[in-house]
C-alpha cells in the first residue's frame, strides 16, 4: 500500500507545476496562442500528433478524480474529451496545458522540456519510477498496475 504522504506530496508538487505552467502561458499570450476549445487536438490521429504523459500525471489525475483506474482509449480520441470539450480540464496533463493549435512551437517545446525536467525531479525527490509514454499505452500500463503501485517508491516490491 502506498503511503498517503507520498500521494499527498505528489499531488501538491504536480499541482504547483501545473499552476506555474498556466501562469507562464497566461503571461505570454502571443507565444502561447489562444485555445478555441474545438477539441481537434484531442483527436490524435486526425490531428496528426501524439500526446505523451508521465505515469505520475496519470496518478495525479486518478487521485483528483478519486478513481482507481482511468478510462481506456478505445479510439484515437482522448477518453476525457466529450463533444469537443475536456472533462478534466482543471487536472489536464502538461502536454494539454502547453499545446495550442495557434501557439508558437518553439515556446511550447521550451515549456514542455522544462516541465518534463520538473516531473523527473518530482519522481527523483519522492523516489518514484519515471515513465513517459504515449497516452493510450500509458493508460494501459497505469491501469494494469493501479495508480497506488505506480506511486510506489522505486525499488519497493511490497
Amino acid at each position: 500500500m502506498v503511503v498517503a504522504s507520498t500521494i499527498q506530496a505528489l499531488s501538491e508538487r504536480i499541482a504547483r507545476l501545473y499552476t506555474l505552467l498556466d501562469a507562464n502561458l497566461k503571461s505570454n499570450p502571443q507565444k502561447a496562442g489562444r485555445c478555441q476549445s474545438c477539441g481537434r487536438c484531442c483527436n490524435f490521429e486526425a490531428f496528426g500528433h501524439r500526446l505523451f504523459v508521465t505515469t505520475i500525471e496519470l496518478a495525479y489525475l486518478a487521485h483528483k478524480l478519486r478513481v482507481e483506474s482511468l478510462r481506456p482509449m478505445t479510439d484515437s480520441i482522448c477518453p476525457y474529451n466529450s463533444a469537443g470539450l475536456c472533462t478534466v480540464y482543471e487536472h489536464r496533463f502538461v502536454g494539454c496545458r502547453v499545446f495550442c493549435c495557434s501557439g508558437e512551437p518553439a515556446f511550447q517545446n521550451r515549456l514542455s522540456e522544462s516541465a518534463v525536467a520538473q516531473l523527473k525531479s518530482i519522481c527523483r525527490d519522492l523516489h518514484l519510477s519515471y515513465r513517459y509514454l504515449y497516452l493510450p499505452e500509458a493508460i494501459k500500463v497505469f491501469n494494469s498496475v493501479r495508480w497506488e503501485a505506480e506511486c510506489r517508491p522505486a525499488g519497493h516490491t511490497g
